[in-house]
């Protein structure tokens, strides 16, 4: 996937993460298994502190769920 800078602009202006940590969380994704809910909930942990947000145990496990099941939106950009 290749996203603009005004991509990662919108990001930053809505969680305050920059588009390194983007790319560096990115990078995690690629190289470990998406089905893997270890390194699911070690990803949305890290999300969690970077912007600030808890995320609750009930929260964290129905987003894992949605992930190893194929529930995620295909198209990014209009979740911004």
């Amino acid at each position: 996937m290749n996203f603009s800078d005004n991509f990662f602009k919108k990001i930053e202006k809505k969680t305050s993460v920059n588009k390194d940590t983007i790319l560096k969380l990115a990078e995690k994704l690629q190289k470990n298994d998406l089905k893997n809910e270890n390194t699911l909930r070690e990803v949305i942990r890290e999300l969690s502190n970077v912007t600030g947000k808890e995320v609750s145990e009930e929260k964290e496990n129905k987003i894992i769920k949605a992930v190893i099941n194929d529930e995620v939106p295909k198209n990014i950009d209009k979740m911004i």
